[in-house]
C-alpha cells in the first residue's frame, strides 16, 4: 500500500494474516513450551483496511493465568508487522478448546495421540 486512501487487496491482507501468524508462532505457551498457534489458542484473526487488528483466541483453560502475559507477548510480536495497527486480543471461550485443535507438531512434541 503506497498511498493512504488505496485499499488492500484481497491478496494483500491474507499475505498479512500470513505474517500475523508466523508473528504469532513466536508466542510460546510457558507452561506447554509450544506457541500459541500450533497450539490451535488462535481462532481468527480480523485485519481491517486501517490497519486495525484484532486475535481472537482462547486458552486452554478458562482460569488460566496466563492470559496478560499471553496477550502482552502477542503485542510485542504483533509490533514487528508494520502494516498492523492497534493491535487487540479478544479472549474466547467458544468453541471450547481441545485438544483436537492442536497442530500434529504440537501433539507430537507433547506425546499427545
Amino acid at each position: 500500500m503506497t498511498e493512504r486512501n488505496q485499499e488492500w487487496s484481497a491478496e494483500e491482507i491474507e499475505d498479512i494474516k500470513e505474517q500475523i501468524l508466523t508473528a504469532l508462532e513466536t508466542v510460546i505457551d510457558p507452561e506447554l513450551g509450544i506457541d500459541i498457534v500450533n497450539l490451535g489458542l488462535i481462532y481468527e484473526i480480523d485485519f481491517a483496511q486501517n490497519g486495525d487488528t484484532v486475535v481472537k483466541m482462547t486458552l486452554t483453560t478458562m482460569g488460566c493465568p496466563l492470559a496478560d502475559v499471553l496477550t502482552e507477548q502477542i503485542h510485542e510480536a504483533l509490533k514487528e508487522i508494520p502494516e498492523v495497527k492497534n493491535p487487540e486480543v479478544k479472549l474466547v471461550w467458544y468453541p471450547a478448546w481441545t485438544t483436537d485443535k492442536m497442530s500434529r507438531y504440537a501433539r507430537i512434541a507433547l506425546g499427545i495421540r
